[in-house]
């Protein structure tokens, strides 16, 4: 599910809006997703925000429904500087997040395992901390690949 030209490290980016867009449209020059991916995630995040805090890190799944994907794929950013996103478990409250994990779902079967599989990236603290630092795309999907993503 990891494609180097999805991972981009040191991402500037204002906005959890701004996040999705730049990896949304990544996916979407890929054809991995549908023209009306970006919009549809965008969409659900404001009803239903995906901002995690794990310790002291800030990450995000934003997502949408299968109908909007050609392929499942996931995009990873580390952010220049953290963007702020609505917290999953309490909506009203902001976080600054650094670590973002766009995902792209084909089969919806699949995203259940595919949810248990980052949450174990994110009960890693260690990890978190390696994903943010790396270097390089590469690096990155070392890192995430033992974890069947």
């Amino acid at each position: 599910m990891l494609d180097l030209d999805l991972i981009k490290l040191n991402l500037k980016a204002a906005t959890a809006a701004e996040v999705i867009k730049t990896l949304g449209e990544l996916m979407a020059a890929k054809q991995y997703v549908k023209d009306s991916y970006v919009a549809a995630v965008l969409e659900r995040e404001k009803n239903l925000p995906t901002g995690l805090l794990i310790g002291d890190q800030g990450v995000a799944i934003p997502h949408t429904d299968s109908a909007h994907v050609n392929q499942s794929k996931i995009a990873v950013a580390s952010l220049r500087s953290p963007a702020v996103f609505h917290l999953m478990v309490s909506p009203g409250e902001k976080i600054d997040v650094s670590l973002v994990f766009l995902l792209a779902v084909k089969e919806p079967a699949s995203q259940v395992q595919l949810l248990k599989n980052l949450m174990a990236v994110f009960q890693n603290r260690e990890l978190l901390i390696k994903l943010k630092r790396a270097g390089t795309s590469e690096e990155v999907a070392r890192l995430l690949g033992s974890l069947d993503l």
